[in-house]
């Protein structure tokens, strides 16, 4: 069963802000109205493959110029992503050699398929834990193969490092502020992890700021005002889900980590405004 916004909203409840904590004003946010304009549900028969008419892949490593220092190959296969049969998407990252890494999982995107300039972008998610893993839900601008990574902008709406499963980052990386130069701030639990339920990660994005939301609760707002460099979310961006295995922020699994390794997805959904 889909969870209603209600239930996203009562979930917040006992959650903290880590760092960059806003103030009650900042919570007292403009009355909007949203209209739907994508989605999936992953409703299906258990080990079938997403909607190829809403998802794509990409596939390889990060040889193929994409990737962070990486250990997997994504791949397409079963294994690696399907339906559970439960309305859920789940992308598995396995600890078997393949395509000449050590590891696998899956990174899937609309990218061709769907993209949108402003708007509610939003998942709920259950994340994986660990050292060395990295779940994440992310966008880029449709314009990266023509002016590449990071002119096109990237969103990074949750991303978390598993060997620290109570707090998930969101972060904008553009000309002049990529990688360890970006622009986020994290948000963490109190005596609680982000892989024991689900939570809806969310951004409310228009032409002058976007904001970071975890069950409806506004953590962190981003300006145009606060990128030391040129905004680039004036375009149309498209969806990520993933889970790497190592890489630049979360460094090498260890024996601590255990295989394999779920990230599973309620929905994604996206939402225009319309007033």
């Amino acid at each position: 069963m889909k969870s209603s916004n209600i239930l996203n909203l009562f979930l917040g409840i006992g959650l903290i802000i880590s760092t960059g904590c806003q103030t009650d004003d900042v919570q007292k946010l403009e009355t909007r109205k949203w209209t739907l304009t994508w989605s999936d549900e992953f409703e299906g028969e258990k080990n079938q493959a997403p909607d190829p008419q809403k998802w794509t892949y990409d596939i390889g490593t990060g040889q193929n110029g994409w990737g962070n220092g990486e250990f997997q190959t994504y791949t397409q296969r079963p294994e690696n992503v399907g339906l559970d049969g439960s309305g859920n998407l789940v992308i598995t990252a396995l600890n078997q050699p393949f395509g000449g890494a050590n590891f696998s999982s899956a990174r899937l995107k609309t990218e061709g398929l769907f993209t949108q300039k402003y708007g509610r972008f939003e998942a709920r998610i259950k994340t994986p834990y660990g050292p060395g893993i990295w779940p994440a839900f992310w966008m880029l601008g449709e314009n990266i193969n023509e002016v590449r990574w990071p002119l096109c902008g990237e969103i990074d709406i949750m991303e978390l490092r598993g060997q620290a499963p109570n707090t998930m980052y969101g972060t904008i990386h553009g000309p002049g502020y990529s990688g360890g130069n970006s622009v986020g701030k994290s948000y963490s639990l109190l005596n609680d992890r982000f892989d024991k339920n689900f939570y809806v990660y969310a951004i409310e994005w228009d032409e002058d700021k976007i904001d970071f939301f975890v069950n409806d609760y506004l953590y962190q707002r981003i300006t145009k005002e606060d990128v030391p460099g040129e905004w680039v979310y004036d375009q149309p961006f498209f969806m990520i889900l993933n889970i790497a295995v190592g890489g630049n922020f979360v460094g090498f699994p260890t024996t601590q980590t255990p295989f394999p390794q779920k990230m599973e997805v309620d929905y994604v959904r996206v939402y225009k405004k319309t007033n």
